[in-house]
């Protein structure tokens, strides 16, 4: 099995230069990502996963030349300033932008949304490109991992597609060096019974719980799946733009822990 860390914290970064919503400072930016970052490795994560959260609306594969430059600082403030690995995640599916903001920066993994198959989403149909993506990890970070959704949250499948089909192709024939079961939308956890078809598909490599995962639920996720993805519940107020609290996120270890999860901690 690919190693892959069990404790994820998200760092939703704010609207990016380009971006409609972008207020103009990105200094500001940088420091709140910096800051949440810094939290989550102090909590005791295992790792931080750095996103275009506030850029919606979002390019479905293709983002401008501008967000590959401010991820690329974001994602390199981070790690300057943590020394847990730190994954990219360039939404909505721009893997490429990923893989390049990776290799520039020495993040540790990737992750995709949409690897293999076919999704309908808000920004139209999202191709999985394996084929290209694989390829260019190989020339440009061969070492960063892919992190790689399972019928992805904000989205829904054609017809005929089922969930053991998906985590197959995204598995087996897509070659994911884990794979990532969300609910619905942000903040919505899968079911257990999602999550353990998952990982009776794909038993040779992690599977993540990437959403809606809390400090009351996050023991009972890791008996079923590899590890998990945490932002939402980590936040102040519980709301998905707010600051990473720190109060919430140790809790949310701690409960981990006593699960047995997570690396050793000081």
């Amino acid at each position: 099995m690919v190693p892959f860390p069990r404790l994820v914290g998200m760092v939703h970064l704010a609207a990016l230069p380009g971006a409609p919503r972008f207020g103009g400072d990105f200094d500001a930016v940088l420091a709140a990502a910096v800051r949440d970052a810094e939290v989550l490795a102090a909590a005791g994560f295992d790792a931080v996963l750095v996103e275009n959260y506030g850029d919606a609306p979002f390019y479905p594969d293709d983002v401008p030349k501008v967000t590959v430059a401010a991820m690329t600082r974001a994602v390199a403030a981070v790690r300057a300033a943590v020394d847990v690995p730190v994954g990219v995640n360039v939404l909505r599916n721009d893997a490429a932008a990923a893989l390049a903001v990776a290799a520039v920066t020495g993040a540790s993994f990737i992750r995709v949304n949409v690897l293999a198959g076919v999704m309908m989403t808000d920004q139209g149909p999202i191709v999985g490109r394996a084929a290209e993506v694989l390829r260019l990890r190989l020339s440009l970070a061969p070492d960063t991992l892919i992190l790689a959704d399972v019928l992805v949250k904000h989205a829904v499948a054609p017809g005929g597609v089922t969930l053991e089909r998906a985590a197959e192709e995204t598995a087996e024939r897509s070659l994911a060096d884990a794979l990532v079961v969300s609910g619905s939308s942000t903040g919505r956890p899968p079911t257990m019974a999602t999550v353990r078809k998952v990982k009776d598909v794909a038993r040779h490599i992690p599977v993540l719980v990437g959403s809606g995962v809390t400090a009351a639920t996050v023991a009972r996720f890791l008996a079923a799946a590899d590890g998990v993805i945490a932002g939402t519940a980590l936040k102040r107020s519980g709301v998905t733009t707010d600051p990473v609290a720190p109060g919430r996120a140790k809790v949310f270890v701690t409960s981990a822990l006593g699960s047995g999860a997570g690396k050793e901690h000081d």
